[in-house]
């Protein structure tokens, strides 16, 4: 296991020099424009010609694309890189704005997975029933539904008319717990509804299959209970599948996925600053934001195959 471990952590390591890399290129090499050119983009809309100037030299601009590179990562991992626009540190900003958004996305993914799980066990013990049609019926409904849409909606209605949730804003846990959940009630209902019918009909369709394997036909015929088979057999098997989902998903949520519930709550979280960097056209946060997002990404991964490689020995390699 610890051989497994230190492969994947090289593996992780690897491909995050590699995605920033391609971060690199997209936003510096790619558009072209040679030196001025990619100066004005970093400046912002409204730099004058002495800024421009300015971030040319700093950037290196004028000089080879591995010294751009590595200036570059420079900025990013000494929290250098600043945004011309409102001449904050990129990083500092996304270090502030975490919490916000680790309050939003961990509390949905708790609703998600719960439900999602409950829903997928439900739907397949009761598999062809007048229940599992309407959970599938309203599972559909879920998947359906934009983000934006329902968060507006469930704003609109039961915030800003009905008063029974707060108009938006996050308040810091530290300052009130039960006022940051109370505000953060809505924004994880609304961000969860995607996932619970996902994970749900994923569920059933991995329990259904593995019913009758013939490990659980064994267990059957050894008298053993069917709560104990579906609990410590088929359950523990089924989950694989949504242990993976979970944790992609859960770092893309975490990595920007929640932009739009962010923006429509008024949150200020990662996802809000990366929407605001978006409409100024700021190209520095735009950057560090992409990376953020892309790091959880690969990190999240290598703790999916770990945990994987735990619910099913199989996996890891000799």
């Amino acid at each position: 296991m610890a051989a497994f471990f230190v492969r994947r952590l090289i593996g992780a390591a690897l491909v995050c020099v590699a995605v920033t890399f391609i971060v690199f290129v997209i936003f510096i090499i790619a558009p072209g424009g040679g030196a001025r050119g990619t100066a004005e983009r970093i400046a912002g809309k409204n730099a004058n010609p002495q800024l421009v100037l300015n971030v040319e030299r700093q950037w290196g601009f004028n000089k080879p694309f591995y010294v751009q590179y590595w200036k570059l990562m420079e900025r990013m991992f000494t929290n250098k890189l600043v945004s011309y626009t409102t001449q904050q540190p990129v990083v500092s900003q996304i270090w502030q704005d975490i919490p916000a958004t680790f309050s939003l996305c961990i509390g949905a993914a708790i609703i998600w997975l719960s439900f999602g799980i409950l829903v997928g066990v439900i739907s397949a013990v009761k598999a062809g029933r007048w229940s599992d049609r309407t959970i599938t019926v309203l599972a559909l409904i879920g998947i359906s539904m934009p983000v934006f849409w329902l968060g507006i909606v469930c704003r609109y209605y039961l915030a800003e008319n009905a008063s029974v949730f707060p108009d938006g804003e996050y308040v810091p846990l530290v300052s009130n717990p039960l006022q940051w959940i109370y505000h953060l009630i809505l924004p994880w209902l609304v961000l969860a509804v995607l996932f619970i019918g996902f994970y749900g009909r994923v569920l059933r369709g991995n329990i259904l299959d593995t019913i009758n394997e013939d490990y659980v036909r064994t267990a059957k015929a050894k008298g053993l209970s069917w709560t104990r088979i579906l609990r410590r057999h088929v359950l523990r098997t089924s989950l694989i599948p949504i242990v993976t989902l979970f944790g992609l998903d859960f770092a893309s949520v975490l990595g920007g996925g929640a932009i739009l519930t962010e923006s429509v709550f008024d949150l200020h979280g990662v996802g809000e600053y990366a929407a605001q960097s978006i409409n100024n056209f700021d190209l520095p946060p735009i950057m560090g934001v992409t990376m953020y997002g892309a790091f959880f990404i690969v990190i999240f991964s290598v703790l999916v195959d770990l945990f994987y490689a735990y619910l099913d020995p199989r996996i890891r390699p000799t």
